[in-house]
């Protein structure tokens, strides 16, 4: 069947970059994806695969096998990003100004539906039933809680994800047991001080320096509180503070992210933050409150999962293929899946200077080497069948 599949997926190369095409051109941010549904719901109407949408967007779809088995669900996302496409020479650059699929959601749409149609002609050999979760909100985080909360993995046994990635070579696929995408929370750390005019310092409270204190100061709390085998990131990203330039601020507000790889790590620096903002804010007479928000989970690859795909990986297009490479700090909502079935998520490389496809992910000039996109659909594919096969 491997052959055959490798065939199908080839034969509908040209719909495959088409779909792509289109989806690029008509971006839709997160929890607004209305189109990109509808598009979905009439693909599958096509094929005759049952579906149904899910609130406010997103779609959930069946395939089911001609054999009584397991069931594996495999997973697209479709949100685009808040980011001006500066590729203008593109023919099919985005048509919405200030909205992009700058992270790649348009390629693993695309992929999951032609796999979808690759399946849906194979349906009569599987043994069992394959789950197509096409999810809204990666982007903002949400979007994987609540196809859960909507039945997305409902009597599965097993997931799997791919996103499409420029930091790997084109044709290259990572898919290691344990950790591929780091935990990434969001905070907020609100100092407040005691404004006045500059001419007059002594009778102030400055939160420019109570802000600056905190955000150089913090960093140690990776660097000297945290073991050093266990990797993390605190970046402050943001920062407001102060009106005009002879006016000593009262007020200043820094918002950050923290990524890590461990619940005791990122529960550790939760409380170091508190611990800084409120100590660092008292030194210079002022008082700090801190918003912490717990954003996806670490993405941690079952071992016999990836396993798996390792081997559907070295089998399907040739050891060489199988790539190794540290995991990412990076966030992906694939987490609240994993939560509760098992699984794994690969990353498929289109980075290809020559086709200009090597800019970082979020930036304006994002792109995808295309020739990979049938690489993302024949490996959904050869995943779920070979789940099945050896599952059943």
């Amino acid at each position: 069947m491997g052959k055959n599949i490798k065939e199908i997926i080839a034969s509908y190369n040209d719909e495959l970059v088409a779909i792509r095409r289109k989806l690029h051109k008509e971006p839709e941010l997160s929890w607004q994806e209305f189109k990109t549904t509808q598009f979905v719901c009439d693909y599958l109407e096509q094929l005759n695969i049952p579906y149904r949408k899910t609130e406010p967007t997103g779609v959930i779809a069946d395939i089911t096998g001609g054999k009584q088995g397991k069931t594996v669900a495999l997973r697209a996302d479709m949100d685009a990003l808040s980011v001006y496409e500066l590729n203008r020479e593109l023919e099919y650059h985005s048509q919405e100004d200030g909205k992009m699929h700058a992270c790649g959601h348009d390629a693993h749409t695309a992929m999951l539906l032609i796999a979808a149609k690759a399946l849906n002609e194979i349906k009569d050999e599987l043994e069992g039933e394959v789950r197509l979760i096409f999810q809204p909100a990666e982007e903002v985080a949400t979007g994987a809680k609540e196809m859960v909360r909507q039945g997305a993995v409902e009597s599965v046994d097993n997931v799997f994800g791919i996103h499409i990635w420029s930091q790997i070579p084109s044709h290259k696929i990572q898919c290691a047991p344990g950790p591929s995408f780091a935990s990434a929370d969001l905070f907020k750390v609100i100092f407040k001080g005691r404004g006045g005019h500059a001419a007059m310092p002594h009778d102030t409270v400055d939160a420019v320096m109570i802000a600056s204190s905190f955000a150089l100061n913090v960093q140690t709390v990776v660097s000297r509180t945290v073991n050093p085998l266990r990797p993390a990131v605190l970046t402050i990203g943001k920062m407001e503070v102060g009106t005009r330039f002879n006016v000593i601020a009262e007020n200043a507000v820094l918002e950050g992210t923290v990524r890590c790889f461990d619940v005791e790590t990122r529960q550790h620096i939760e409380a170091q933050i508190h611990q800084y903002a409120e100590q660092i804010a008292a030194i210079y007479g002022g008082t700090a409150e801190v918003e912490y928000n717990y954003g996806t989970q670490a993405v941690i690859n079952d071992k016999d999962s990836a396993e798996l795909a390792r081997q559907v990986i070295e089998q399907s297009f040739g050891e060489e293929s199988y790539y190794l490479d540290d995991p990412t700090m990076g966030g992906e909502d694939f987490s609240f899946y994993l939560d509760k079935v098992p699984g794994c998520f690969a990353l498929v490389g289109c980075g290809n200077a020559e086709k200009d496809s090597q800019w970082a992910h979020h930036h304006g000039r994002f792109n995808v080497d295309e020739d990979t996109l049938k690489v993302g659909s024949e490996l959904f594919v050869q995943y779920a069948v070979n789940f099945l096969k050896r599952n059943n």
